[in-house]
């Protein structure tokens, strides 16, 4: 049988003061006092005995059922009772003004916490994208107001369904990142899919979020479809202008009679024109079908100082100093990234032969190629000492050049590989006081 504290504690008082009693009592009866005497004075001792022992109880059990109270109520989610006597000289005291700090220190934490779930809860209620919490068991457990109007219908009546009756099955396999067509029961359209798992008492869920593209995808194909119209007019009106002209000319020239003495002159330098001009056409347009047809990489490993050295071989009209030394072996498609960086370097060289054309021929080395290594992706820099970029708005607008019989597809062309190997391509001008432009090639080395 198990004894209460309370219980083992009088007892213990009770005993340390019982040697004292017994020798007080034994005192007592020693003396001539008169029997009712030693009766009252001998009941007196031992209520005063039992007096003490009882004060002494509720000294050390009062404080800790004051703190078992206050721990009660922490745990409850009360942080509002505090205990008094919290005095930092005795030990006691500690103990009560520790737990009166905890007890602060929690309501704070527990407004916090409260303050932060209220503003994620107003965020997840006011964008724009549709979100939902999926299961084991892919039964919905919570959604926003963006998904309610997806799946067009109030909360109350998704929650605890299944993905499958809800027509989101298909979204909860697959990559974790995407875009899928798909039409929901509130819209229709261009989705943007991410997913990812996360765990909630104990238990492994998924969290889906879907944002609409159409509106986003809609405006920027409008932008796009601008931009090569107004480059495709541009280009088709330089071709077809003169070829209008010359053929009105050409038409009065052979409606005249007697004709001219030089008609046939004028007639073969005008069809040479025309000719001219439909070639320059087939090449646009040949040079638009390369660029929409460009295949997905085939990855292979590229040992990139042996790719350098073939490269800079094939630019023979000035020297390129190649800086890079260290070597780097990566995944990439070998002839797509030899074709960007034969680009790239004819760009750099022929700026520099603008700003500097006594390099011809080798003199000097106005372009330097340099690459490194950094937190697992590859950076190739080429940089020329040309007159720099005076507009970089259109660099990559397809067929947009400034090039004399430059097509306008070489940089667009560089951006879409860097890309397709989940790279990036940036060009920018060289901070002063050096001049001419740095063109910087970021691939990762295992895409």
């Amino acid at each position: 049988m198990t004894i209460r504290y309370e219980t083992r504690l009088l007892a213990l008082v009770l005993l340390s003061g019982c040697p004292a009693l017994v020798v007080g009592l034994i005192c007592l009866w020693q003396t001539g006092w008169a029997t009712a005497t030693k009766v009252t004075s001998s009941a007196l001792m031992i209520l005063f005995w039992w007096s003490v022992a009882a004060i002494a109880q509720s000294r050390v059990v009062r404080p800790l059922q004051t703190i078992a109270n206050i721990l009660s109520a922490l745990r409850e989610g009360d942080f509002s009772i505090r205990a008094r006597g919290s005095r930092r000289f005795d030990a006691l005291g500690e103990v009560v003004a520790e737990v009166n700090i905890l007890s602060e220190t929690l309501r704070e934490q527990r407004l916090g916490a409260k303050e932060a779930a209220a503003l994620l809860h107003t965020v997840m209620e006011e964008i724009a994208v549709a979100v939902f919490a999926f299961d084991a068991e892919q039964c919905l457990r919570l959604v926003n107001r963006a998904g309610e109007r997806l799946l067009n219908q109030p909360q109350e009546r998704v929650l605890g369904r299944n993905a499958r009756e809800l027509g989101l099955a298909d979204c909860l396999v697959g990559e974790s990142m995407r875009t899928l067509e798909k039409a929901f029961p509130g819209r229709m359209g261009r989705w943007g899919l991410r997913r990812t798992a996360f765990r909630q008492g104990g238990l492994p869920h998924q969290l889906l979020v879907l944002s609409d593209l159409s509106q986003a995808l809609r405006e920027e194909e409008r932008l796009a479809w601008q931009r090569l119209l107004r480059v495709l007019g541009h280009e088709l009106n330089n071709s077809l202008a003169p070829i209008k002209s010359l053929s009105g000319s050409l038409a009065s020239l052979v409606s005249k009679t007697p004709p001219p003495s030089d008609w046939k002159e004028d007639l073969q330098r005008g069809l040479s024109v025309i000719s001219g001009r439909a070639e320059a056409l087939s090449r646009f347009t040949a040079a638009y079908s390369r660029l929409a047809r460009l295949p997905p990489p085939r990855l292979q490993t590229v040992d990139l100082p042996r790719l350098a050295a073939r490269v800079v071989g094939l630019e023979t009209r000035l020297a390129i100093r190649v800086l890079g030394s260290a070597p780097v072996q990566f995944q990439g498609d070998a002839d797509q990234l030899e074709q960007l960086l034969i680009n790239l370097l004819r760009n750099a060289a022929d700026a520099a032969l603008e700003a500097h054309p006594g390099a011809a021929g080798g003199e000097v080395a106005s372009v330097e190629l340099d690459w490194s290594v950094c937190q697992g992706r590859l950076q190739i820099s080429i940089a020329d000492h040309g007159p720099g970029l005076s507009d970089t708005s259109n660099l990559f607008v397809p067929f947009f050049t400034t090039k004399q019989g430059g097509s306008g597809i070489g940089l667009v062309l560089c951006r879409q590989i860097a890309e397709a190997h989940g790279g990036t391509l940036r060009l920018e001008n060289r901070p002063p006081p050096a001049t001419g432009c740095v063109a910087r090639l970021h691939l990762p080395l295992h895409p």
